[in-house]
């Protein structure tokens, strides 16, 4: 008779976990969720990129769910084990069973497993995954009071597994305004460099000479919490602004790392190397030609410039699949489709690879040519019923657009290019945040492309516009003359049309009105002539515009009707809804408020959906000017704070539309008058403190967000029950305990909760953990001091 296998009695709790050396930082939402999921699977497995701190994560969860388990919490490190027939012995090892039978280990386990109450930690499973899965579906099956808690690159592809991705810490969003000091060091990447920092460097702070610096580093280690503590060693010597301008070659940079982990987590290039070892040749040849993306991309961009020469384009997907299983690319949703982003870190380590594999040029020219073309159909499809559709992916493409600007610019033979790829991009620029930059990439190619070509007539015509809407008028006026030159030489009607059109805009602008009328009518003349609707209808805009402004009402709603006409004929909705906005205006001045509320409205529905901030500034504009004709002064005045804070953000007040200022600002005077400076202040710096959803909200629902007053003093855009909800969820409670705990119908908890979801813009409940918790710590931090992050 072989010997028995002994070990933990029964009912006598052991805790075998590694002792937590340094601080646990963050992770609060994913802790509450990974206990959530565990109370509803027996098998959980927490993937993501290799330093994101899946282990960190998993035995803390272990650690505060011990009490759950008398049997145990264990954990089996799998990490340095490369024989695959091992894999029960090593976690029966692990478990400390202590057997000298010859009985197959995996049977061993089983027995001592299945009466039992235990939660066994699997960390690193990623290079043994098959035989992870068998073992887990082994032990679950016998053992029916187990459950598993598995860390790995990628899922275990089990029955009954839920898998939990890993995301890096949280930075601030590198598109909003600038955080507060106190509202950086909160962020959980900051936190982290700090904190290790202070250990490295004591008496270290973050303070407003290195928060720039510090912030840029974690953000170039992507938030991977390895990546930042490999940095903050070269503390040692260097100084914070040292260590960021030597992160462009971070792999050689970060390879001191503690000797007590694994020597593949002493250099962040070893880490990454294992990775690249878990992935087949075809894998790795797609994660080097993804690595010419920036940003993010999409299905059809990954087979197009990354297909032949060892991949075929149907392979494409399989491919990216299997990159975002194993946590190589990460795998974002968007409302009309699904994207694929790379962590910088995992791009640069392709791009090396790339490079020696002698494809790079090729690779960043099939980029630049696919994003070419991608300009040209957006301008195509321009007007009609994909405008939306095209201008969102536009936005998404955004960083690739920029790359491919650079690699048409940065070769002679291409510049030409470069100068009709920023002109097709027109609508890019105005209707997004890019204004700036759009006019710096036209002035670029201008500049180099010197040449009295069509393409140098219709990119001045172009960059007029830009130069009008940031109110640059003498700029745009000699970019006109010399684009209207060249078309006159050349005989480019179009041309000849658009110059008309944008010569009107700076007439408008100068006070200049029957000249602007007279050269409108000449741009409506030219585009009918043409047979372009999309200059025929901003034309009639404009025109209609002009012709309210000199007390012509007739004239100005016929115009905005033939525009409308046009529009619906294409089924467009942009230019629609500036013809809306412009009839709107003129129905104010006929004084028929309740209508031109109505038609501001619509417009304003439709650009928001847009996220077109000019279009939005002046729908708020007119509304403000309505309120103020009906005597609702205070709610003139929280608009006008609103616009405030928009047209800062945008850079010009009623950006393009000069000619309007004079309503703006006899509007700000009768306010100012009826209210008092006090109250009109106040109400000023009561719309300024809403965020740019709650404006908009305001704008369209004529009620300021009520419920729970949220940090510095603004309204929670929830109700007091949905605050209720959502601080529930972020404990980690299930629907169904939620609808127990508020004796509420589990259903209607759920419709609590998608709501919750849809009034923050979320589409998770980790989301929603870090909302509550935020609002939380900014109360205790600031009090009642206005947040930061307004229109």
């Amino acid at each position: 008779m072989g010997a028995v296998a002994t070990g933990t009695p029964t009912g006598r709790q052991t805790v075998r976990l590694p002792a937590e050396v340094t601080s646990f930082v963050g992770r609060r939402q994913e802790a509450a969720e990974v206990k959530r999921m565990l109370s509803a699977s027996r098998l959980v497995t927490l993937t993501g990129v290799g330093g994101v701190g899946k282990t960190r994560l998993a035995l803390r969860v272990a650690d505060e769910a011990r009490r759950a388990f008398p049997d145990g919490v264990w954990l089996a490190e799998l990490a340095e084990l490369d024989n695959p027939t091992l894999l029960a012995q090593g976690v029966t090892e692990a478990l400390e069973i202590r057997d000298h039978s010859s009985r197959p280990a995996m049977d061993i386990l089983v027995d001592h497993l299945r009466d039992r109450q235990a939660l066994i930690v699997l960390d690193n499973c990623e290079h043994l995954l098959e035989e992870c899965a068998r073992l887990a579906d082994r032990l679950l099956r016998a053992a029916p009071r187990l459950r598993l808690l598995t860390t790995s690159r990628q899922a275990l592809g089990t029955a009954g597994e839920q898998s939990l991705a890993v995301p890096t810490l949280g930075l601030p969003d590198p598109e909003g305004p600038r955080p507060s000091l106190a509202t950086l060091a909160r962020c959980d990447a900051i936190r982290l460099f700090v904190e290790r920092a202070a250990a490295v460097l004591p008496g270290f702070q973050l303070d407003e000479d290195n928060r720039d610096a510090v912030e840029l580093i974690c953000r170039r280690l992507d938030g991977i919490p390895l990546g930042i503590e490999l940095a903050v060693v070269r503390l040692r010597a260097l100084s914070v602004r040292q260590l960021l301008d030597r992160l462009d070659d971070r792999f050689r940079l970060l390879t001191t790392g503690s000797r007590t982990v694994l020597p593949r987590h002493q250099t962040l290039r070893a880490l990454i190397d294992w990775s690249h070892e878990l992935c087949t040749e075809r894998e790795r040849l797609l994660w080097a030609r993804v690595s010419v993306f920036a940003g993010s991309l999409d299905l059809e961009a990954a087979e197009a410039v990354c297909s032949g020469e060892g991949i075929d384009r149907e392979e494409i997907l399989d491919l990216v699949a299997e990159l975002v299983d194993k946590s190589v690319l990460l795998r974002e949703e968007h409302r009309t489709s699904v994207r694929y982003r790379m962590l910088d870190t995992l791009r640069e380590y392709g791009r090396e690879r790339l490079a020696a594999s002698g494809e790079e040029a090729m690779r960043l020219r099939r980029h630049r040519d696919y994003y070419r073309g991608l300009a040209a159909d957006a301008r195509a499809a321009l007007f009609g019923p994909a405008q939306v559709q095209w201008f969102t992916r536009l936005h998404l493409e955004h960083a690739n657009l920029r790359t491919a600007l650079e690699s048409c610019l940065a070769e002679p033979g291409q510049t030409v290019c470069g100068l009709d790829m920023a002109a097709d991009l027109l609508y890019h620029w105005i209707t997004s945040y890019y204004l700036g930059e759009g006019r710096r990439w036209l002035d670029q190619a201008l500049a180099v492309c010197a040449e009295p070509t069509g393409a140098r007539a219709r990119a001045l015509w172009t960059d007029s516009w830009l130069a009008i809407i940031q109110s640059d008028t003498d700029a745009a006026a000699a970019m006109l003359e010399e684009s209207r030159s060249i078309g006159t030489r050349l005989g480019l009607d179009p041309v000849l049309a658009y110059t008309a059109l944008y010569s009107g805009m700076v007439a408008m602008y100068r006070g200049e009105t029957r000249s602007a009328i007279a050269l409108y009518e000449e741009a409506v003349s030219r585009h009918r002539a043409t047979g372009d609707p999309v200059g025929l209808a901003l034309a009639l805009i404009r025109l209609s515009l002009a012709h309210s402004f000199i007390g012509d009402s007739p004239g100005a709603i016929a115009l905005g009707e033939e525009s409308l006409e046009v529009c619906d004929a294409y089924g467009e909705g942009w230019h629609r809804a500036y013809t809306m906005m412009a009839l709107g205006v003129d129905v104010w001045r006929q004084g028929d408020t309740a209508r031109a509320a109505a038609l501001e409205k619509e417009s304003l529905t439709f650009n928001r959906s847009l996220d077109d901030p000019l279009g939005v500034g002046v729908n708020l504009e007119v509304l403000a000017w309505i309120a103020a004709t009906e005597q609702d002064h205070p709610r003139a005045a929280r608009l006008l704070g609103t616009l405030g804070t928009l047209w800062h953000a945008i850079g010009a007040p009623l950006s393009g539309y000069g000619h309007l200022v004079h309503y703006h600002e006899e509007c700000e005077a009768a306010v100012r008058r009826a209210l008092g400076k006090p109250a009109f202040n106040a109400a000023c710096k009561q719309g300024a403190r809403l965020s740019y959803a709650e404006a908009l909200g305001y704008a369209l629902e004529d009620e300021l967000p009520s419920g729970e007053t949220a940090a510095g003093g603004r309204p929670s855009p929830l109700t007091p029950r949905e605050s209720e909800i959502a601080k529930l969820v972020a404990q980690g409670l299930s629907n169904k305990d939620i609808a127990s705990s508020l004796v509420i119908a589990q259903r209607t908890a759920e419709g609590h909760i998608e709501h919750i979801l849809s009034k923050l813009g979320f589409t998770s409940r980790a989301q929603v953990a870090v909302w509550v918790a935020e609002q939380h710590r900014t109360t205790e931090a600031d009090g009642e001091r206005p947040p930061e992050d307004t229109v």
